[in-house]
């Protein structure tokens, strides 16, 4: 007996069968979400950023589709090269459907008008004009002459994806010289499943290698960008409680980096130039973060700033901000929120520009942080800011204790942080025990509808566990896509490029050491060329400098015709 859920879906009815599909479906994509959910929730921890963006992210969201092949090659030989099929069809229809429907779904919702330079005649977004996208004449026009820009990181996350498809020619080329029952074939590739799982282990740890540098160098900010957005959106944490730690370690690198400098200039007699423009990183006027720090802040703020902004006029009322703050879980009085409008409304206009309102965002981001002690706040110039907060930092309304979550009300910037760590684990833990539960009984209820069906259990699989165990990243990247920037783009399509790499190495590495450890046979040729043939495809569409709707509809059009592929193929006598 397995683990999870004991029903065989061999002695239910059809009913029942659909339900099981849908219950443990469901299971999985709940699972799923929770593991991706814990681990974006995890990039808000400044000291976790690094590792948990290089290695946890990439290689947690592998996990639902590794747990489905890893039980489908369980049992007794005679079962498990049945049911392998079923651990194939998840493997391609993860990897196919990533690189189909999701980045045609991105390339549609981030799609701008395309404009071609005069000069060089290459075609670019226009993602600097107002609108972005307008509408086109004909259904042609909307076809060649809206889409996306293809960035730098895209292009190589596209090669990077491609160079790992690798490891499937160890093992498929054994397999296509090999001929002959079961037991010769598994004992031909023997030697080839453990050289793929060699080099799958290798490709994975150097991909994961090359994710943590980029992590830890911050290479990767766009990418924590969009995800605290998208936190912050949700509600998951306030925004002091988000940023607070980030802008700690910002300033203090700048400190740093500033004292560091000066001392070269004056140990090595540079004439404090370089420290001069090093210092001015973190000279700024009172109550005013440093430009970095404002740069920082701007970028995070800047899109939810310009939707509250309602008459379009480029500023907001104090009635504007103090909803803003409390729509982003701050529990802020209104006497507070006078007295932080009165430090950046110089001019007593009762509007507040972007960059003024940074001043208030960071002045309330401080207090927030330093709530529980008020003696640390500095006198402001036009009254007594640190007595106006300390009276009243913990007598908020009746009104404020409803509007905004108890969690957040009660709980310091330090405290959301520890908070947060402590609910991201608990996420983990319940979304992997759930998919290690389920997974099991997964594959054999789309085993029991391959054989109602009449079906290879490879199309059904192919089909259906996807849907369950990639849900998370389909939604997540619509989201950054739909926000129509450069870099929001290039998130949404190299978080798909990265997964299907992770299935190359990853997911791929439990098969092989299925195929070896278990004595199992390799006879998947025809769904192997079709994987390979898909990422080199995509991968070469994203070495273009544009990428139009017409093209992103092509490539949704692989995902049906990569089926058609397999049996076609299969029909011809591969596998």
């Amino acid at each position: 007996m397995g683990l999870g859920p004991s029903i065989d879906p061999e002695e239910v009815g059809l009913t029942g069968l659909i339900w099981l599909l849908l219950s443990y479906g469901y299971v999985l994509y709940e699972a799923s979400n929770l593991i991706s959910e814990g681990s974006e929730l995890l990039l808000l921890i400044p000291s976790m950023a690094g590792l948990v963006g290089g290695v946890v992210l990439p290689l947690l969201g592998a996990v639902p589709d590794g747990a489905i092949i890893l039980f489908s090659g369980l049992g007794s030989i005679e079962t498990a090269q049945e049911t392998l099929s079923v651990g194939v069809g998840a493997l391609a229809g993860s990897t196919i459907m990533l690189l189909t429907i999701p980045f045609f779904l991105s390339i549609y919702g981030g799609r701008v008008n395309l404009t071609t330079d005069a000069t060089s005649g290459k075609q670019t977004g226009n993602y600097m004009g107002r609108p972005k996208l307008s509408p086109q004449g004909t259904v042609a026009q909307e076809f060649n002459h809206t889409g996306v820009t293809i960035t730098q990181k895209v292009q190589t996350g596209g090669w990077v994806m491609m160079c790992t498809t690798l490891p499937y020619l160890l093992i498929q080329g054994p397999a296509w010289l090999l001929h002959g029952p079961e037991e010769t074939i598994a004992a031909g590739e023997h030697v080839w499943s453990a050289i793929g799982f060699a080099v799958c282990m290798v490709g994975l740890l150097g991909y994961l290698h090359l994710q943590l540098r980029m992590s830890t160098q911050s290479e990767d900010q766009d990418k924590r960008m969009a995800i605290l957005k998208r936190q912050l959106k949700k509600g998951a944490v306030s925004l002091s409680g988000a940023v607070a730690a980030q802008l700690k370690q910002k300033e203090q690198n700048l400190a740093d980096a500033a004292a560091q400098e000066y001392q070269q200039s004056s140990t090595g007699g540079g004439g404090g130039v370089g420290s001069t423009e090093k210092t001015s990183l973190v000279s700024s006027p009172k109550n005013y973060p440093s430009p970095a720090v404002a740069e920082y802040l701007k970028e995070l703020l800047a899109d939810a700033f310009h939707s509250y902004d309602t008459d379009r006029n480029g500023s907001l009322d104090r009635n504007e901000v103090y909803v803003f703050f409390r729509d982003f879980n701050e529990a802020i009085s209104e006497q507070e929120m006078d007295k932080l409008f009165m430090q950046v409304d110089k001019d007593k206009s009762g509007y507040v520009d972007l960059d003024e309102f940074i001043g208030v965002a960071y002045m309330l981001i401080k207090v927030q942080d330093q709530r529980s002690d008020a003696a640390m706040l500095t006198d402001t110039e036009s009254g007594d800011l640190k007595t106006a907060m300390a009276d009243t930092a913990f007598n908020e309304s009746e009104e404020e204790e409803e509007t905004v979550p108890e969690e957040f009300t009660s709980l310091s910037p330090d405290q959301q942080q520890a908070a947060i760590k402590k609910k991201a684990f608990m996420m983990l833990a319940a979304g992997t025990i759930l998919v290690v539960l389920f997974s099991d009984p997964m594959v054999d209820v789309m085993g029991a509808v391959a054989k109602r069906a009449n079906l290879p259990p490879f199309y059904v699989s192919f089909v259906l566990a996807p849907v369950a165990s990639n849900a998370s990243e389909i939604i997540s990247s619509m989201y950054y896509a739909s926000k129509k920037t450069r870099k929001t783009m290039t998130v949404s399509l190299t978080t798909l490029e990265g997964a299907a790499a992770v299935n190359n190495t990853f997911c791929l590495s439990i098969f092989m050491g299925l195929i070896f450890f278990r004595g199992l046979a390799w006879q998947y040729s025809a769904e192997t060329v079709t994987i390979i043939l898909t990422q080199l495809f995509v991968g070469g569409m994203v070495q273009r400098n544009t990428m139009t709707l017409g093209a992103g509809l092509f490539i949704l059009a692989i995902f049906p015709l990569s089926i058609a592929m397999v049996a076609t193929l299969e029909a011809l006598g591969f596998d």
